[in-house]
């Protein structure tokens, strides 16, 4: 199994974000007989896509930015297959073993004409008390080095440092520990020193996470008439059954 990514740096473009959170299916997480997947499509040129566990087939039509709920599995050794949706034109494949009580992340990116597939292996337990897990995952094809900032509700940006710094194409943070809490997701430059009236590529709603919550956030082209930009996926990799928020 793929995993992981290799930095590429990229010349900058301008941004236009939004943000998507799209819920993962939470209600067999930890179940250690049956295994959970999810597919994100993240290529900006690539056709619709079908994607295939084998010979089974586990989503239609797929277009960029589209992130599914997760599909539960029977633990095992598979070949996953993206074609162009409608046909049997394959375009990319991979393989990966899916583990008892796993959550995984089948993510195809790139340009058509580099089409790659990873299998991710997802965070499905929870973050430590008063912690919540977060990973970023860059696949935006046409921006450069950015800067991301998680701000605290109540506070600034200009009081903050950056969570992450000069985030390319291809890179992969794995999960790393935040408090819990509530925060404003916020996109710069790389080297940006924020000020009271710096403007930024991106600002998120406010949104709270609960205690042992694990998120991904996934950068991705978006399809516009003029500028290059991104939208940022957010899947929803672990919440605790106890959480109220």
């Amino acid at each position: 199994m793929k995993i992981g990514f290799t930095n590429r740096a990229l010349s900058f473009a301008a941004l236009t974000f939004v943000l998507l959170a799209l819920p993962g299916c939470q209600s067999i997480t930890g179940n250690p007989n049956v295994a959970e997947v999810r597919i994100v499509d993240t290529s900006p040129d690539a056709p619709g896509l079908d994607i295939y566990q084998g010979t089974n087939i586990l989503a239609y039509n797929l277009g960029l930015g589209t992130i599914t709920t997760y599909v539960p599995t029977t633990p095992g050794t598979y070949g996953f297959i993206a074609d162009s949706a409608g046909t049997k034109q394959q375009l990319v494949s991979a393989q990966g073993t899916l583990l008892n009580g796993g959550q995984y992340t089948i993510l195809i990116g790139n340009y058509l004409n580099s089409l790659q597939e990873i299998i991710l292996k997802d965070q499905s337990t929870p973050a430590p008390t008063g912690q919540m897990n977060v990973r970023f995952l860059d696949q935006s094809t046409t921006t450069g080095a950015i800067d991301l900032y998680l701000v605290p509700s109540g506070s600034t940006l200009v009081t903050v440092k950056p969570v992450i710094t000069n985030i390319t194409f291809n890179v992969n943070t794995g999960y790393f520990n935040v408090p819990a809490g509530t925060y404003t997701l916020v996109a710069l430059p790389t080297g940006t020193v924020p000020t009271a009236t710096t403007t930024s590529l991106y600002t998120g709603a406010s949104v709270g996470y609960s205690s042992g919550a694990a998120r991904t956030f996934i950068l991705v082209d978006q399809q516009v008439i003029t500028n290059p930009g991104v939208q940022v996926i957010t899947g929803d990799d672990y919440d605790s059954p106890t959480a109220t928020s």
